[in-house]
C-alpha cells in the first residue's frame, strides 16, 4: 500500500493521532487538578502502547488547559519529547467583554502570540506542526506568510497546515508562502461521509445538499497534503454508544459494523477507522477520547482489510439510499 502523505515526506508519524481536546478538566478557568494530570499520563501511555506517536492540540482546548496538562506530563517524562510529534492549532478566539464576539484571527500578531502561548503551556521549544484552525474571512495571505516564515526561521514551528479549509483557501495561502501547508484537518467519518458523496453526486440533484467542498480531496491528493479526520469515530454511535433517538439508518449501520467486527475478530472502532483509511487519499484519523479502552480498541485498525464490496456495503448502508 502506498504510504500516506506525511510518510511520503519522510515524517515517521503514526497513522493514528490522539486528539487531546478532552484533557485538562472543564471548559472554564478552574485550575488543573492532580486527577487531570493522572488522567493525561494514563491516556498518553495508552496511546504509546497502541503505537500512536502523534498528539493533536489546539490553543482553545479547555481554554488552554489541555496543552497545560500535557506539558506537565512532558515535564514529568522529559524523554517523551524526542519520541513524539506534537501538533497544535490557532486562530479561534473566544468572546470577550464589551460585546466582542467569538471570532477567527489570522493576523500575524495573533498567530505569533498564539504560538508563544502554546509553547509556554506545553513547556517545549518547538511544535512539529501548527495548523490554522478555521478560515478567517479577513485573512491576508501575505500577512499569514510573514508569520509562517518568522515561526519557521526562529525554529518555533517545523511544519504547517490548516484545518476546515477548502482547496481554494489552501491554494491562496500557498501562493504567498515559501513553506508548504502539508495538512488539512476535516470532519470525516462513516456517518459524516459527505467527502464521498461529493464525488458520487457529480451531475446529481443531491449535490446541492452536500456541504463538503467539491474538489478538495482531489486537490490534496494532487498536492500530497495529508488529510486528517477529526471525529472519525462518529461520536461513538457506531461503536457502543446508546442509539436511542438515532435514525434507522444509524442503527442499521451500527448493526452492520458490529457484524463485520465479529466476522473479522476485530473491534467496531477498528472497522470504522479501516473504512476511512481505505480511501486512496490516505486519511489520518484523529481519535479524540480520554477513554483508555477506546484507544486500545483502535489498535488494529491498520491491520483490518476491507474488500471493495465490504467498503461499499458500509458506505451505502450509512447513506441510507442506493447510489445514483
Amino acid at each position: 500500500m502506498k504510504p500516506f502523505p506525511l510518510r511520503q515526506r519522510d515524517l515517521p508519524v503514526s497513522r493514528l493521532v490522539l486528539g487531546c481536546m478532552g484533557l485538562g478538566g472543564d471548559w472554564n478557568e478552574s485550575p488543573i487538578e492532580q486527577a487531570h494530570v493522572k488522567q493525561a499520563h494514563e491516556v498518553v501511555e495508552a496511546a504509546l502502547e497502541t503505537g500512536i506517536n502523534m498528539f493533536d492540540h489546539a490553543d482553545i482546548y479547555r481554554r488552554g488547559k489541555a496543552e497545560q496538562v500535557f506539558g506537565q506530563v512532558l515535564r514529568e517524562r522529559p524523554e517523551l519529547r524526542g519520541k513524539i510529534f506534537i501538533q497544535s492549532k490557532c486562530g479561534i478566539r473566544f468572546p470577550e467583554q464589551n460585546g466582542i464576539p467569538g471570532r477567527y484571527d489570522f493576523s500575524d500578531r495573533h498567530i505569533l502570540d498564539s504560538v508563544d502561548g502554546i509553547l509556554a503551556r506545553l513547556g517545549v521549544e518547538y511544535l512539529d506542526f501548527l495548523l490554522l484552525h478555521r478560515p478567517d474571512p479577513l485573512m491576508d495571505p501575505e500577512e499569514v506568510a510573514r508569520a509562517v516564515s518568522q515561526l519557521h526561521t526562529t525554529g518555533k514551528v517545523r511544519y504547517f497546515g490548516v484545518s476546515n479549509m477548502n482547496a481554494g483557501q489552501i491554494e491562496l495561502l500557498q501562493a504567498y508562502s515559501d513553506h508548504p501547508f502539508i495538512i488539512n484537518q476535516l470532519e470525516m467519518s462513516l456517518l459524516k461521509h459527505g467527502f464521498i458523496n461529493t464525488g458520487v453526486h457529480v451531475n446529481q440533484e443531491a449535490a446541492r445538499a452536500n456541504v463538503f467542498p467539491d474538489g478538495t480531496l482531489e486537490y490534496m491528493q494532487l498536492q500530497n497534503i495529508q488529510v486528517q479526520a477529526w471525529s472519525p469515530l462518529a461520536l461513538g454511535y457506531l461503536s457502543g454508544r446508546s442509539l436511542e433517538g438515532q435514525s434507522e439508518t444509524v442503527q442499521t449501520t451500527a448493526k452492520l459494523v458490529a457484524e463485520m467486527a465479529e466476522q473479522k475478530n476485530a473491534t467496531a472502532e477498528a472497522i470504522i477507522l479501516a473504512w476511512l483509511m481505505k480511501h486512496p487519499v490516505g486519511i489520518q484519523p484523529i481519535i479524540g477520547t480520554t477513554n483508555k479502552q477506546r484507544i486500545y480498541a483502535c489498535k488494529d485498525a491498520e491491520k483490518i482489510s476491507l474488500s471493495r464490496e465490504e467498503w461499499y456495503q458500509l458506505y451505502v448502508t450509512a447513506r441510507g439510499t442506493p447510489l445514483p
